[in-house]
């Protein structure tokens, strides 16, 4: 038996009243995802624990059968994980975005998508600035990490800066003034970023070419190095996972499981689809179970970008979904479950904790499908699996 996991990183979303009060989903050309469900079983799945923030950290961790509540310790080491960072027991490791600071507020929380070559400049120039501080890793685009050794900036709390577009910069980095846990030097070094990169040549060059300019920094997403049962030890089967976004490729690497390098993976809108389709039916050959995901949805989530976000979704379907039951055929009896890890809502522009809708098909189990025909975030609500923790999504696809 074959598994397949498909995560359209932040597929769901709400009503929008320029789609006459229907989702991208309900939208989108998609016939191999209903295809699917009308064969299938559908319900809804709770990736987030009310205990924590609605981050793809903690939504992919369940997914992956690893219930948050019990291992999350931040998203900056799972990141450093997939870089092959050497973590320290005290080290504390930050996400660490690029963003493009304007009068006091984030302007943008990706700096324009900064190319991965820019920024690995900027980076080793912060470096040399801030070499007391600790040691900043790059990353991919506006992606990077910071790891400083000090246990108590675990504790501190940080907010996601596509979280607060368009919002004052001080409201959320005022932190207690007695500095008990390092914070002060976290705030100084995020704003004296602004001193080395506001009129680095890479930015002037940016503003020159009308694109953002990468002029301050974003620490967030702190935590310890994460201690993770490995994944075959707990459910039998091997497995691999492909996807372009680091944080991803680090919850592989502490469970135990095989990332897959696929050329043109990006993690936006450019990424190549059909290379992720055609990557994942060779991974067939050696694998149990391959974990798939794609971030462009949820991307076009946080842009408030509808067109994009239907047709991210459209090609995901066409060119990942669709090469898959080309050829999945050949290697026996399958399942494929197909779901977003969180919503990132069109009109939110950030990820909120509502269930997500999930479809299971098995080819050796169609007599058993439900009523559900399509699949979108309401039809699913009359699906026989009902809703349950997403933690719990593997051992039910391995039953």
């Amino acid at each position: 038996m074959k598994y397949i996991i498909l995560i359209g990183d932040g597929m769901s979303d709400y009503p929008i009243a320029e789609l006459n009060n229907k989702t991208p989903l309900q939208i989108a050309n998609k016939p191999n995802m209903d295809k699917l469900t009308l064969k299938g079983k559908a319900g809804l799945v709770e990736n987030v624990p009310l205990s924590l923030d609605p981050g793809s950290d903690v939504a992919n961790m369940s997914i992956f059968g690893y219930n948050p509540e019990k291992y999350y310790s931040g998203r900056g080491p799972l990141e450093a994980g997939s870089m092959g960072i050497d973590l320290a027991p005290d080290d504390v490791t930050f996400r660490c975005n690029f963003i493009t600071e304007e009068d006091g507020k984030i302007a943008d929380f990706n700096a324009g998508h900064i190319t991965s070559e820019e920024a690995a400049i900027l980076i080793k120039d912060l470096n040399r600035h801030f070499f007391e501080e600790g040691t900043f890793y790059p990353g991919i685009s506006y992606r990077h990490l910071f790891v400083k050794t000090n246990k108590n900036l675990a504790n501190l709390k940080t907010t996601p800066p596509h979280d607060i577009v368009g919002e004052k910069i001080s409201n959320y980095i005022n932190w207690d003034d007695n500095d008990e846990n390092g914070a002060l030097a976290i705030r100084n070094m995020m704003l004296e970023s602004k001193e080395v990169l506001t009129n680095h040549p890479v930015n002037q060059k940016r503003i020159a070419n009308n694109q953002k300019p990468a002029n301050m920094i974003w620490l967030w997403g702190q935590g310890l190095k994460p201690s993770m049962p490995n994944f075959k030890d707990i459910y039998g089967i091997d497995g691999s996972v492909i996807t372009g976004v680091d944080l991803l490729k680090g919850i592989a690497v502490f469970t135990g499981l095989n990332n897959i390098d696929v050329p043109g993976a990006t993690g936006f809108f450019d990424t190549d689809y059909k290379a992720k389709g055609k990557y994942a039916v060779n991974a067939l050959k050696d694998n149990d179970i391959i974990f798939i995901h794609i971030e462009a949805p949820d991307e076009a989530g946080h842009a408030g970008d509808i067109d994009e976000k239907i047709k991210a979704i459209e090609r995901i379907d066409k060119y990942v979904l669709g090469q898959i039951l080309d050829n999945i055929g050949s290697f026996g009896d399958y399942k494929i479950a197909i779901l977003p890890d969180h919503p990132t809502p069109i009109d939110v522009r950030t990820h909120t904790r509502d269930p997500t809708p999930l479809t299971v098909y098995s080819s050796v189990d169609e007599s058993s499908a439900d009523d559900v025909s399509v699949y979108d975030e309401f039809s699913v609500k009359n699906g026989s699996l009902g809703v349950f923790n997403g933690y719990d999504l593997i051992n039910k696809i391995l039953e």
